[in-house]
């Protein structure tokens, strides 16, 4: 198994959500992106979300767009040795250490840990002191949601914490 670092946090003063993956996936770390895999919903839910062509538009301006709205992003996992980009091949995973989100973010209002690997780790980012929630893995390994469930899930915590822009019905 080869050893793996994860990318560093996209967070700002303004950040009022943060969104926790476990560790970024073979295509994201390729590419130095968060959620760089074309099939994974992620930037698709936030597009719906934002009325914004994300998954279309250039990777710096997906994260400008994100930051604007209060959304930073970041791993539940700063280092880990995994072969593939499955969850349940991570091994000797080593922690981010999420006393850092507290300074660089003072407005932060919650967590929003994407996929069940992440949530597992809850009782780490609860001591920050804001409200915690799973929300439905936005892979493109979790077929069992369909997109317009995982969309409903992820616009009811981010529209709860002022960050999830309109509703994508109206």
């Amino acid at each position: 198994m080869s050893a793996l670092q994860g990318l560093p946090p996209v967070l700002s003063a303004d950040t009022r959500v943060l969104v926790l993956g476990s560790f970024p996936g073979v295509a994201s770390l390729r590419a130095q992106q968060y959620y760089g895999h074309p099939q994974n919903h992620f930037w698709k839910i936030l597009g719906a979300l934002w009325a914004l062509p994300l998954p279309a538009m250039p990777y710096a301006e997906r994260v400008e767009a994100m930051q604007a709205h209060g959304l930073g992003v970041w791993d539940v996992y700063g280092a880990c040795e995994r072969e593939g980009s499955l969850d349940a091949d991570i091994r000797n995973a080593r922690l981010n250490d999420f006393s850092v989100v507290r300074w660089h973010c003072p407005k932060l209002g919650a967590i929003a840990h994407n996929g069940t690997e992440s949530f597992r780790h809850a009782q780490h980012t609860e001591k920050l002191g804001v409200p915690v929630y799973k929300l439905p893995s936005t892979s493109p390994a979790n077929a069992s949601w369909s997109f317009d469930r995982k969309l409903a899930a992820w616009a009811e915590v981010l529209r709860r914490h002022g960050v999830g822009g309109q509703s994508p019905c109206s």
